[in-house]
């Protein structure tokens, strides 16, 4: 199935996480705080301490101790929620990749820039096939 292209004006948003911080849960707040209703990470680099992933094909998260490099963060986020996936690196350079859960807390920092789609509204709708809440894209 093909989905309608949506077009919108766009507005970034460039911020530091600190140390402590659980990368998730910080993103989720920063678009509550700053009413993001259709948002997509642009850049994000920095490191976690501890990661908390769920992997391919897995219903629990797994649990992994650092530091990790963040190597890539992509996603969607809105007021009704994030969907997340990071690909990080450990010491030796081997690369796990997953599902971000709350729980992942940054180690040095991390540099996050956001692009926000100004038209549109991102929102989960249950789906039947996948049994998931997935993106559902609106104008505004």
């Amino acid at each position: 199935m093909t989905s309608t292209p949506h077009t919108s004006t766009t507005m970034t948003y460039s911020f530091r996480l600190r140390p402590r911080q659980d990368l998730k849960k910080e993103l989720a707040f920063y678009c509550q705080q700053h009413r993001l209703h259709a948002a997509t990470i642009l850049s994000a680099v920095g490191s976690l301490s501890h990661a908390r992933l769920r992997l391919a094909n897995s219903k629990e998260g797994k649990d992994f101790s650092g530091p990790f490099e963040i190597l890539s963060l992509n996603g969607t986020l809105s007021l009704e929620g994030v969907h997340l996936h990071v690909a990080i690196s450990d010491s030796e350079g081997q690369v796990i990749g997953g599902h971000l859960l709350d729980g992942c807390e940054i180690y040095t920092t991390a540099e996050i820039v956001l692009l926000e789609n100004k038209d549109l509204v991102f929102e989960r709708q249950q789906d039947g096939h996948t049994g998931y809440k997935e993106l559902f894209i609106k104008n505004k």
